[in-house]
């Protein structure tokens, strides 16, 4: 495994972390034993960064990660959550300093620490960007020490460059990958320019680009690849990162030839993803140990050569552009 600095935090991050949505929820069935099982293959891979929310299994993933800190007592493991989808409505008027006191005291107690690594507005509405006063917020709770940095989590580019502008935003998560590739041509100057950490998010457009899924494949009512799949629930681009199947399952037949021999697909895009150097670290969902070992194989495999990375963008030009560029 191989280390990457994690914006100005001072936090070396493992390329690939851990991603800890599908352990709390809303992808299908979920074991908790199977998932403390995962979790500690990341560990055993060299992983040290696992990414929540407060609102996965209603702080389900959160309680198997303090349960994990307590299993692996003395070994460095850096956690990321994020606040405020707990908001019932969402809406801008929500991200207040009360609210996200409340959130982030709810997270101290699941994950039993007493100060957060990390704290990520959790993809709020748009109009939040511009209230400076949701930003003084997180840094009143970084004075009382319940935090120690803070960032966010973005759907569109524009939301990314906006959070940029203000000074003490550390990280910001995006989603980034072969299907979802405007953040390296517009955002990625900002963030190395400004040493903002990039995590990126969705890596594996919710499984599709492991080359498992088939236009066969069903899924189970609880998850969201079953009942997000056009944004019923949530943005839809959290959903196979917002592309319609058929143009997904065309781009993939072409994308498959490209993976070189001994490569997964799951690690030819991951490794894709470690190419941009703007990138701290991707992260990768996973529900079973050997999900665990295949992603964090990516970071011990050798860069993509050039006519591979081109190749690539043709076949994102051609097939995926029209459908998710300029939405997100």
């Amino acid at each position: 495994m191989k280390y990457r600095p994690l914006g100005r935090t001072g936090m070396n991050v493992s390329e690939i972390s851990f991603g800890a949505w599908a352990i709390g929820g809303s992808w299908g069935q979920v074991d908790d034993e199977e998932s403390m099982a995962a979790l500690h293959k990341a560990i055993d891979m060299g992983v040290n960064f696992i990414d929540t929310a407060d609102v996965y299994g209603d702080g389900r993933s959160e309680r198997l990660i303090a349960r994990l800190k307590r299993e692996r007592r003395g070994e460095e493991i850096f956690v990321a959550t994020k606040a405020g989808r707990r908001l019932n409505p969402h809406t801008a008027d929500g991200y207040t300093y009360e609210n996200l006191r409340s959130f982030v005291e709810r997270s101290l107690q699941n994950l039993e620490t007493d100060c957060l690594d990390l704290v990520q507005l959790h993809c709020p509405p748009s109009a939040v960007y511009d209230r400076p006063e949701v930003f003084d917020a997180l840094d009143r709770l970084t004075l009382e020490g319940k935090i120690r940095y803070y960032g966010v989590s973005v759907e569109k580019v524009s939301e990314a460059l906006k959070a940029a502008e203000y000074p003490n935003v550390q990280t910001v998560q995006i989603i980034f990958n072969i299907f979802r590739q405007k953040p390296a041509e517009s955002f990625f100057r900002t963030a190395k320019a400004k040493r903002i950490g990039v995590l990126a998010r969705v890596p594996l457009a919710s499984g599709l680009l492991t080359g498992k899924i088939t236009p066969a494949t069903t899924f189970a009512a609880d998850d969201h690849r079953n009942f997000n799949r056009y944004g019923e629930a949530f943005d839809v681009g959290e959903t196979f990162s917002g592309v319609p199947l058929s143009a997904a399952f065309a781009a993939l037949e072409a994308l498959k030839p490209l993976v070189p021999a001994g490569m997964t697909l799951a690690q030819f895009a991951l490794r894709w993803i470690l190419m941009f150097d703007a990138v701290s670290c991707a992260i990768p969902g996973a529900k079973r140990p050997d999900q665990v070992v295949d992603n964090c194989s990516a970071s011990d495999l050798g860069p993509l050569e050039q006519r591979r990375m081109e190749a690539t963008q043709v076949i994102y030009d051609t097939y995926i552009r029209p459908h998710v560029h300029a939405r997100w």
